[in-house]
């Protein structure tokens, strides 16, 4: 134990960390198995855990990565489109595509705002914008916005789990991201169950907007 908390200070004092940091936020906006969540979780609580790294410039580097990952994604899905590459087609991630492409015509800043914290959602809601044409001068800002509200979130439970176990690297780092994923499998399950209830909505709005729109209408005598 002793010898995994020193190499993780070791880690965590160099420089090379938020090079680390950088690059896994920018190849996770457009590659999902890349864990950027749990690099700056980890790294957010050791750093407090230990006073060995920077947590502002932490942050900054996370969420400047982010906001590039995120304009890579848009830019790959108007250039190439969202079903080039093998892994887009997987039954599940085509699925998230499909869903992203249909709400974002009703919805499109709440949903590219929420998607980046959904590791497979976010990069199929940015690579949809790109391939429908959303406006880049709307969607910048917004992966701006949603890059730091991510980067301050994650880093909070990081900060959180190294202030609960003070001294102890390897436990705060492993309890901070245990933490993360649960709280993100909690949001995926939420969007899950907002987006059925939706769908049955408009299941049965359907019929009526139908009906409604089949009713002949009676001519009014003048």
């Amino acid at each position: 134990m002793e010898i995994i908390n020193e190499l993780i200070l070791q880690a965590t004092a160099s420089p090379w960390l938020y090079l680390v940091m950088f690059a896994t936020a920018v190849i996770d906006g457009f590659f999902p198995p890349i864990p950027s969540e749990t690099v700056l979780v980890a790294a957010a609580a050791v750093a407090v855990s230990t006073g060995q790294a920077n947590i502002l410039l932490l942050c900054g580097v996370a969420a400047a990565g982010a906001m590039l990952g995120d304009n890579v994604a848009y830019g790959i899905g108007r250039w190439v489109g969202t079903t080039r590459f093998a892994w887009t087609r997987r039954p599940r991630v085509a699925a998230s595509f499909a869903r992203a492409q249909g709400a974002l015509d009703r919805s499109g800043a709440p949903l590219i705002l929420g998607a980046r914290y959904i590791p497979v959602g976010r990069v199929a809601v940015n690579m949809s914008a790109g391939a429908l044409g959303y406006p880049w001068r709307r969607f910048l800002p917004l992966s701006a916005v949603a890059g730091v509200t991510w980067a301050l979130y994650s880093a909070g439970i990081g900060i959180l789990a190294g202030h609960w176990l003070a001294d102890q690297p390897l436990l705060s780092a492993v309890f901070g991201v245990a933490v993360a994923l649960v709280l993100g499998f909690a949001i995926d399950r939420a969007a899950a169950i907002a987006r059925r209830r939706r769908a049955r909505r408009d299941v049965t709005t359907a019929p009526a907007r139908s009906e409604a729109d089949e009713t002949p209408r009676v001519p009014v005598a003048g």
